[in-house]
């Protein structure tokens, strides 16, 4: 979508009545980034949580001498009864990376487009333009849980059929628990992406910082915590700490995630969840209080 495709839905948008939220869902879903960020999302997880666990039980060497899970744990993963869990360990990693990639698309372009001065100027409040991208942002981050737990029931599906193992799923309220607490996770990252977005006015430098942070930076905080009682204090607010021990906070029928990256209980579930909606609003905020008080030049 171009900077005058931008300009001519803002614009007829106002003329039209129909608001900041749907205009900024259109674009959004219209963005070819949104569609492939999707995608590698619902690829990766397929690949990591139903195609590698499997290959590893068929062709993987187990027993106690390796000191890893046992072959029945390992294709557990990847059975039905364990959806509720395996659609979200990706969740504190990889897909909470893309979404802070697809937050920070959704303030910095704006600005890289050089429209950002017709939104705040062609009709509605600043605060209905950053209010309208925040509620777009999290609706799409929404849809696209719904969508990677439709694919993972598909993956989970396939795995115990042609294995010949019973179709046993989790209970409605476990998988809604644990949709809720994915979808809280991608939409802090994405909120942290956006806030960068519109720090930096672009979108390379958001990125770039968001990603160092998130994988890079709480990463040597989280190895340094062993040894320092002011390393493992920090760790206990980070964000992606939190967002991995909400996700090993949740109930699960099967043994759950098998050596997930970044899921590790730290902290207990309400701390985490506590924090996180703490990061959410905050992020939310920020983005509101820089875009309402800053000249748009």
């Amino acid at each position: 979508m171009t900077g005058a495709d931008v300009r001519a839905a803002a614009v007829g948008a106002i003329t039209r009545g129909t608001g900041p939220v749907p205009v900024e869902l259109d674009k959004l879903v219209r963005r070819p980034a949104t569609w492939v960020l999707a995608t590698v999302w619902i690829v990766l997880g397929l690949v990591f949580g139903y195609l590698l666990p499997y290959l590893s039980f068929r062709g993987g060497t187990f027993g106690p001498a390796t000191g890893g899970p046992s072959a029945e744990a390992v294709l557990a993963e990847a059975l039905p009864a364990s959806l509720s869990t395996t659609a979200v360990q990706g969740y504190p990693v990889f897909a909470g990376a893309l979404a802070l990639v697809l937050g920070a698309l959704c303030t910095g372009s704006e600005y890289g487009w050089d429209t950002m001065k017709v939104l705040l100027t062609a009709g509605p409040s600043r605060n209905a333009v950053v209010v309208g991208k925040l509620v777009a942002l999290c609706a799409v981050l929404g849809a696209l849980v719904v969508a990677s737990y439709a694919f993972d029931t598909a993956g989970a599906l396939t795995v115990a059929l042609v294995e010949s193992r019973a179709a046993e799923w989790p209970g409605a309220q476990d998988l809604l628990v644990s949709a809720a607490a994915g979808w809280l996770v991608v939409t802090m990252w994405a909120l942290a992406g956006a806030l960068l977005g519109a720090l930096t006015r672009g979108t390379a430098v958001a990125i770039g910082l968001g990603l160092v942070w998130s994988l890079a930076v709480e990463n040597l905080v989280r190895g340094f915590a062993g040894v320092l009682p002011a390393a493992d204090a920090l760790q206990r607010f980070l964000p992606g700490t939190n967002a991995g021990s909400l996700i090993a906070a949740l109930p699960t029928a099967g043994p759950g995630p098998v050596d997930s990256p970044g899921v590790v209980p730290v902290v207990s579930g309400t701390h985490a969840l506590i924090v996180l909606l703490a990061y959410v609003a905050g992020f939310a905020a920020l983005t509101l209080t820089l875009v309402r008080t800053r000249d748009v030049a």
